[in-house]
């Protein structure tokens, strides 16, 4: 297998995010970003569409060189990741790795919390997944995990909206929800990679003592430390410090959906078929 960057994939743009942390921990590798944002969201789509469309991605990426994929997205974390590692990676290439930002986060709990009571903010889908209080179920049977569905918060992000005051009302009524469920909540998953950008605000409404968990961070770490332990993954990664950036949807409009994620970074998106898998040079 050559080498390559490493491949990140999101069904929309809040994956940036995630892509902003691993570049931050890892600034010397290469970075292939790839968005179905012609086809997002993914949140209420069936486990078996979002299936579909994530092993396709994930073959592209493949297809484009890499030997490593993180799913920086929940929905596909939540409802593809599984069978893509455990039935397609042993046909492709057993090789290769596909990983998910579920895990990374999860794992974090168990030195955050103490009293064994967590909260997930999340959208529909991923809430509706039970990914989540599944995951933390596995490596900490002791906590108990309960979720709140926030379904404006993405479109106040993708609108431009987050630092505006009607944000406000959103997310307070949310946050007000989830403790109304369950007051011994002391740690807080942000469980969407859109809410980094409405951070300020969920700190405002949230008392201060309740911790509040981004995945970037953990994610990121958890990827360095994967690499420590597998050489042999990281030695196929390229070293260039580059980032190049896919999409489905008109380059145009992926340019200027993705400012809002990397303000101030140029952007130079080629638009890809993922049912063809062959990249179109329209920048």
């Amino acid at each position: 297998m050559k080498s390559g960057p490493i491949g990140i994939f999101d069904s929309g743009y809040g994956g940036l995010t995630i892509l902003t942390h691993l570049r931050d921990r890892l600034p010397e590798y290469d970075f292939l970003y790839l968005g179905d944002n012609a086809r997002t969201p993914y949140g209420n789509r069936s486990f078996e569409v979002v299936y579909q469309f994530t092993a396709q991605a994930v073959r592209t990426l493949f297809a484009q060189g890499c030997p490593l994929v993180i799913l920086a997205c929940n929905t596909a974390s939540a409802k593809a990741l599984r069978t893509i590692q455990q039935i397609d990676l042993p046909k492709i290439d057993p090789q290769r790795r596909v990983l998910g930002i579920i895990r990374p986060t999860v794992e974090s709990l168990g030195t955050l919390t103490v009293t064994r009571h967590v909260g997930i903010l999340a959208t529909g889908g991923t809430i509706r997944s039970l990914s989540y209080p599944l995951e933390i179920k596995k490596l900490f049977p002791d906590i108990v995990v309960t979720g709140e569905a926030c379904p404006m918060w993405v479109p106040l992000v993708e609108n431009g909206e987050a630092q505006s005051d009607g944000a406000d009302y959103f997310i307070r009524q949310r946050i007000d929800a989830l403790l109304a469920k369950d007051e011994q909540i002391d740690t807080i998953i942000l469980g969407c990679t859109h809410y980094p950008l409405l951070y300020d605000k969920i700190r405002r409404y949230t008392p201060e003592h309740i911790r509040l968990v981004r995945q970037g961070d953990y994610v990121a770490d958890s990827l360095a430390d994967y690499l420590s332990r597998h050489p042999e993954m990281d030695a196929l990664l390229t070293r260039g410090a580059t980032t190049r950036y896919l999409t489905t949807e008109s380059t145009d409009t992926f340019r200027a959906s993705a400012a809002v994620f990397l303000p101030g970074i140029p952007i130079h998106p080629r638009h890809i078929s993922l049912t063809e898998g062959d990249p179109e040079d329209n920048a």
